[in-house]
Formats: C-alpha cells, structure tokens, sequence
C-alpha cells in the first residue's frame, strides 16, 4: 500500500511523526479538514496531470482551482488530468491518498504559490486517511521530484 511507502519514505528523513493516518476518511478537502480540525484552505490538494505524455503534480491550497489560462501560460498546453487509472500507474498512489512523497521516477512536482500564506499545511500522506503535517518548506523539502513553486490558481 502506498501509506507504507510514504511512512518508509518519511523514516528516511527522521520525520515519520508528521504522519498523521484516522479512523475516518480524508479522501477531500472536506475530509480532510473535518478529521484534522483546521480550515479547507490549509489542506494541501495534490492534483495530477498529464503534460508531454508525462505526470505533473501541482500541490495547491485547498482553497483554491486550477486557472486554465495560467496553467496554460506554465506549461504551454491546457490542462488535462490524469484518469484514475492513469494515477495508479503513473503516480503510484490513488485518488483520495495522492501525494508527492514516495511517488513514481519520471513524475514532476510543483508547488502553487497559494501554499506559501500558510505556516502549517497538510497534504495526504498515500492514502485517504490520512496528512502530513508541514510548513511550506517542509513540504518543499520532502517533495520528491520538486521543480518549483508556480502560480497557476485562480
């Protein structure tokens, strides 16, 4: 399961306390808040997206949408996610549970400016119960394969 690969990932780096897994799912911003007690805007939504035939991972606010035209404007081509199946295979994980930790080579992560207004955010940690607590740089840090934060929101 990827919730293994995730813990094991985060072993690595001495920070397996981060991980947060519940009884209930968190498998949407809703979720995501309601079993963390803290506002949808902190949880930190990891989208997936097919660009030059390669996955893309942009980690936003949850608070906020993809905005076609600035996508657009990054990555020169429109928007266009991933299927379920596509996120299985290309990413590694599942929809509900995506995340850029312990993720498959040849994926690429950005991070969405939105992120940065926040001193504590929570991305899902491999599964749909479950969150990482980090800063902004922390999630930065751990993301593997990070590129580079983008403003792509609305």
């Amino acid at each position: 399961m990827a919730i293994e690969k995730v813990i094991d990932y985060f072993k690595t780096l001495g920070a397996e306390d981060k991980i947060k897994q519940f009884e209930v799912s968190s498998a949407t911003v809703e979720l995501a808040a309601e079993a963390l007690g803290c506002e949808g805007a902190r949880i930190a939504k990891t989208m997936s997206f097919l660009v030059d035939e390669k996955a893309v991972l942009i980690v936003t606010a949850g608070d906020r949408k993809i905005d076609n035209s600035k996508f657009k404007g990054v990555f020169r081509t429109k928007a266009k996610m991933l299927t379920p199946e596509q996120v299985d295979t290309l990413i590694g994980h599942s929809i509900g549970g995506v995340c850029p930790f312990a993720i498959n080579e040849g994926c690429t992560v950005y991070l969405d400016e939105s992120l940065k207004r926040f001193d504590i955010v929570y991305p899902a940690a491999g599964n749909a119960a479950s969150a990482v607590e980090l800063t902004p740089e922390e999630l930065e840090k751990y993301a593997n394969y990070f590129a580079g934060w983008i403003d792509v929101c609305k």
